[in-house]
């Protein structure tokens, strides 16, 4: 597993902290402080990584493509943020680890953990690639674990620090055709409220963000286009509502009406009719074979 630690480029003065009107009091907070996001290569991970800049926090920024947190780490540095990099790839079980060597170990206080980086694959599961539906719960869930249970004892000790934990829509309920990757996200919800609960006295803070359809590469990495739809909301917009809601303490995030209403409503329908109604569509969408 490559593994690339670099420098921060030559300072400059740090970007306006732009607020919001709900996280006015709060996002304040983030000043100064090292945020860890991983995925942070493209997508709602690049919009966090933008997003934090923005309210002065400084970022490490992991992912396994370099060049491109290379080009970021430059438009970041050039408008006055503090950025690192690292080289990762999260499939790796080492690689958690060797991030909290590269960071907490070499003296970065992490007070801000974004577990962003997952993946996904579309299609029928009894004929994809087994390892394709490992990666998922390797990526989407146990590096989550592992990346939190080493960074959330240092938080507890000193009182104070913000985890926000990447979810989806697809976390309040099955969703055939996407049956491995609805489950970790399941998994990364119901984690994330039960942490929440436990680190609240400790001054720690946890978000469940819950996106719908957004703006990024998920689809053509996962093969999803055909389920895609036409309401897709700009990376952009997540980032700045999860942000706020991370300053703020809100323990869970959903950033659109659409997903709004769909967590709503599955809570008064039979969990096999809404299946049923799922699996129906991805099998239409995708031309699956009955």
């Amino acid at each position: 597993m490559a593994l690339a630690l670099h420098p921060p480029g030559p300072a400059s003065a740090r970007p306006c902290i732009r607020y919001d009107e709900v996280a006015m009091a709060k996002t304040q907070d983030f000043n100064g402080k090292w945020a860890l996001v991983t995925g942070a290569s493209a997508g709602i991970g690049e919009a966090l990584a933008r997003e934090l800049a923005a309210h002065g926090a400084k970022l490490i920024l992991t992912a396994r493509r370099l060049d491109r947190l290379e080009a970021l780490r430059v438009e970041l540095a050039a408008q006055g943020a503090e950025v690192r990099v690292i080289a990762a790839d999260l499939n790796d079980p080492a690689a958690p680890e060797l991030l909290y060597n590269a960071t907490e170990g070499a003296g970065l206080a992490v007070e801000i953990l974004v577990n962003n980086a997952g993946l996904g694959q579309y299609g029928a599961f009894y004929q994809s690639p087994v390892e394709q539906e490992l990666s998922q719960v390797r990526v989407n869930c146990e590096a989550v674990v592992r990346l939190t249970r080493l960074f959330v004892p240092r938080m507890v000790e000193r009182r104070g620090g913000w985890v926000l934990v990447v979810a989806s829509t697809a976390s309040f309920q099955p969703v055939p055709y996407l049956t491995t990757y609805a489950a970790t996200k399941a998994f990364d919800r119901f984690f994330a409220l039960g942490l929440a609960a436990e680190v609240a006295s400790f001054g720690v803070r946890v978000t469940a963000l819950c996106p719908g359809p957004t703006e990024s590469e998920f689809f053509s990495v996962a093969r999803a286009g055909a389920i895609r739809g036409h309401k897709v909301q700009p990376a952009e917009d997540v980032a700045r509502q999860a942000v706020a809601a991370l300053a703020r303490g809100q323990r869970t995030l959903i950033p659109n009406f659409g997903g709004r209403f769909t967590a709503f409503l599955v809570r008064f329908l039979p969990v096999g009719l809404i299946t049923r109604f799922v699996e129906k569509g991805g099998r239409r969408a995708a031309s699956f074979a009955p």
